[in-house]
């Protein structure tokens, strides 16, 4: 298999996923993805879990994480990591943009 090693952000399709989030995969490959979610003031990232690592990187506004039971508000330049089968979701209170990664990618993001 060839490795793809260039990703243009402008061929990056968005993806509606939930009222108000919209999702674009930046780059991937087998064993790392990353992904820019734009999230309107009140849109909801409903809790939930897969067997993924994921580190999310709060790039601009307002986000309350939820993670393994424990709530906290997040702004731009603070992180969260989340171990695998954890169950976490986030509610967006001001406008802003997450980068999520994971690893291993995520193959349901690829064809959904």
């Amino acid at each position: 298999m060839d490795t793809q090693n260039f990703f243009m952000g402008a061929d990056a399709p968005e993806k509606l996923v939930a009222d108000g989030v919209v999702r674009q995969v930046l780059a991937h490959a087998p064993d790392l993805m990353v992904c820019r979610l734009r999230f309107a003031k009140g849109a909801v990232g409903a809790l939930h879990s897969h067997p993924h690592v994921q580190i999310t990187y709060i790039v601009s506004g307002v986000f309350e994480f939820e993670i393994g039971g424990r709530k906290v508000i997040l702004k731009a330049g603070d992180s969260t990591f989340k171990q695998p089968s954890i169950v976490h979701g986030a509610v967006c209170l001001e406008a802003g943009e997450l980068l999520d990664i994971f690893h291993p990618e995520r193959e349901d993001f690829l064809t959904k």
